[in-house]
């Protein structure tokens, strides 16, 4: 029979071993915070900046209010998310992550509680359009063959992109291509775990609002995809395969081509300026 005095010690152990365990976790977490702090607080090198005016000039036109979180975002990103060369490609450097994350930072820019997209834990860089083996079911097509990919954002945790498009997107600013964005407008709509066309709103309100204004257009564009004997829309085509496409199609030409946007389809802009919490028109 064990003793009231062993069976005390035994309790006491146990609580230094627990005190002990939370202590550790809390300096971690500690130091996680004050390392995503300084991050948030770094601005752009001159060769940072010196990289971003030839592979991604459209940062210049940030209103300079918002160019010190933009450079912390973008910071954050490249240095607390997993990048892993595919391919033939043997290194992600530092000015992949760069240019890469300079652009999906514009997706967070305006935005309050992302918390970094918290479901992405890598990115996986292909020096060109790679092969899809069906495993995934939202990705950006490069061409008429399904199996060839320029981007693909899988719900469980990974990007995939090809850095020849990650580079024509951020050199060509104005023409709504940009595969970064696409892609990483998935993982805001992949928030919850589901890629519907859907992120993460505010209240009831909005949902309804959100389920009016893009369902109208992205049906419109689904009509005007399939009449050949009608101008091609404005919105690439592509938007019209599935509600989810259709919002990352419609982000890559909020971001890339917003002046045209507010002036074609005024509410869908609208509802994406309240979404990313910016007015790139202004810009």
């Amino acid at each position: 029979m064990t003793s009231p005095g062993w069976m005390v010690g035994l309790e006491i152990g146990a609580v230094v071993i627990l005190a002990a365990a939370v202590g550790a976790l809390l300096v971690k977490r500690s130091g996680r915070e004050r390392a995503r702090r300084e991050r948030l607080t770094r601005p752009f090198s001159e060769e940072e900046k010196r990289l971003l005016d030839r592979g991604f000039p459209r940062w210049r036109d940030i209103p300079a209010d918002l160019l010190p979180r933009f450079a912390g975002d973008t910071r954050v990103l490249m240095e607390e998310k997993n990048f892993e060369p595919c391919g033939t490609l043997t290194e992600v450097n530092d000015e992949m992550r760069l240019l890469i994350c300079a652009q999906a930072a514009l997706t967070i820019l305006g935005k309050k509680g992302h918390h970094y997209f918290p479901r992405l834990k890598s990115i996986l860089v292909y020096p060109g359009a790679f092969r899809d083996h069906g495993r995934r079911r939202f990705d950006l097509a490069g061409t008429g063959d399904r199996g060839i990919l320029y981007g693909e954002s899988w719900e469980t945790g990974s990007v995939i992109l090809s850095w020849e498009n990650v580079v024509a997107g951020g050199r060509n600013a104005d023409d709504g291509m940009n595969v970064v964005i696409h892609e990483f407008a998935h993982q805001l709509d992949q928030f919850n775990g589901i890629a519907d066309g859907i992120p993460h709103l505010a209240d009831r309100d909005a949902y309804a609002r959100w389920g009016t204004v893009m369902g109208a257009h992205y049906e419109e564009l689904v009509t005007a995809s399939a009449d050949h004997s009608i101008p091609e829309p404005f919105l690439d085509p592509y938007g019209a395969t599935h509600p989810a496409e259709f919002f990352a199609v419609a982000s890559e030409t909020f971001f890339e081509d917003p002046g045209d946007l507010a002036e074609e389809h005024p509410e869908l802009y609208e509802e994406l300026a309240k979404f990313y919490g910016l007015d790139p028109a202004s810009w």
